[in-house]
């Protein structure tokens, strides 16, 4: 599979340096087996095919790294295999998050490349009527999207661990899947309705994204390595704040950030009116008018780049651009205090977690 584009800094401590490789042979070796299995079949191939393409395009593989960690974090003993294989899994459960997403907000690229359900859209298009083939397109995706989830699921199941791993991991896992629906849920029910409602604007960030990237995969790496309840606790403390600033970074760059280094748009989070941190703080800072062009631009289908332009300017002057870099410089801080402070993770997991808050922060994609 293919690198992602490159941090400013990688994220990748040291000693997990192999870690991306392994995870990515374990996905290209599983997808490659349902491919094979559906021919075999004379089911449809280009699903497994499809999904394969899709994760060879990039991503940070920040929750398998995450994974590692929280194992690293329990125990010194090397990651054995199954704790790679479920690593895998989280990567399969992100791109069913992914693709899902995507849909739902109608996103044009990702990763520098058309999203799943354009490019099957593209593809059904030699054949169909446009509007029928951005509906198969879609259909499909949505499709894929499920085969992924289910996929990540089985990844886990095979991974070779003991029953009281598996017993240990499930509600976990349950919580995690269920956190990132109904946050996605509040995301959609939010979107075209921009507000200064500054706590649902975090529980957003928190539901959708945060726990199932930063803390979700700690608690599990760790779990497997047999963790006590004192080093979940620590590990959480962490990771909360993390992911918040995690999230964070990525609202400034869905409207701030250069589309050629992030992959995607700068202009589609305020076309679809998405419910951001950025968005709410603006509304309640702006002025009268300032806020009547918010309400007016945001959420509009046919925004133009020189709306965009407006928009930015606007999040500037009321200073919520440079709230949300608080925000962010003080999540980091935290959860770089309480790393420090904490009493059961071992040390060559907190170096690398150090890095990590410093570079998935401050990225600049």
């Amino acid at each position: 599979m293919t690198a992602t584009v490159p941090l400013r800094s990688s994220p990748t401590p040291p000693d997990l340096v192999g870690l991306r490789h392994d995870v990515d042979t374990v996905l290209r070796r599983f997808l490659q087996e349902k491919t094979a299995a559906a021919a075999a079949r004379n089911l449809p191939d280009q699903a497994a095919r499809t999904l394969e393409k899709f994760l060879s395009a990039g991503g940070k593989r920040l929750r398998p790294m995450l994974c590692a960690l929280g194992w690293q974090a329990a125990t010194a003993t090397p990651l054995p295999k199954p704790v790679v294989r479920v690593a895998a899994g989280l990567e399969m459960f992100h791109a069913f998050c992914l693709i899902h997403d995507d849909i739902i907000d109608d996103s044009a690229t990702r990763r520098g490349a058309p999203t799943v359900h354009r490019t099957l859209a593209a593809h059904h298009a030699a054949h169909r009527p446009g509007p029928l083939a951005e509906r198969l397109g879609t259909s499909c995706a949505l499709l894929i999207g499920d085969l992924a989830l289910t996929w990540a699921d089985e990844l886990v199941h095979t991974a070779g661990l003991t029953n009281s791993q598996l017993s240990a991991l499930q509600p976990v896992l349950n919580t995690m899947r269920t956190e990132v629906i109904y946050g996605q849920y509040l995301d959609v029910t939010a979107t075209g309705c921009p507000t200064p409602d500054l706590e649902r604007a975090l529980a957003i960030i928190r539901y959708k994204t945060a726990k199932y990237t930063c803390e979700s995969p700690l608690r599990i790496g760790a779990i497997l390595g047999g963790a006590p309840a004192q080093l979940l606790r620590e590990l959480t403390d962490y990771a909360v704040p993390l992911g918040e600033a995690f999230q964070l970074r990525d609202d400034l760059l869905g409207v701030f950030g250069n589309p050629k280094v992030t992959g995607k748009s700068h202009v589609e989070d305020l076309r679809e009116g998405k419910h951001t941190m950025l968005v709410a703080l603006a509304l309640r800072d702006a002025s009268p008018a300032h806020a009547t062009v918010l309400r007016r631009l945001i959420g509009n289908p046919h925004l133009t780049e020189a709306d965009a332009t407006q928009i930015r300017n606007i999040l500037t002057v009321t200073g919520a651009r440079t709230h949300v870099e608080n925000m962010i410089n003080e999540r980091r801080a935290r959860a770089l205090h309480l790393l420090g402070s904490a009493r059961t993770i071992r040390p060559a997991a907190r170096n690398s977690l150090r890095r990590l808050a410093e570079a998935t922060t401050k990225r600049t994609a």
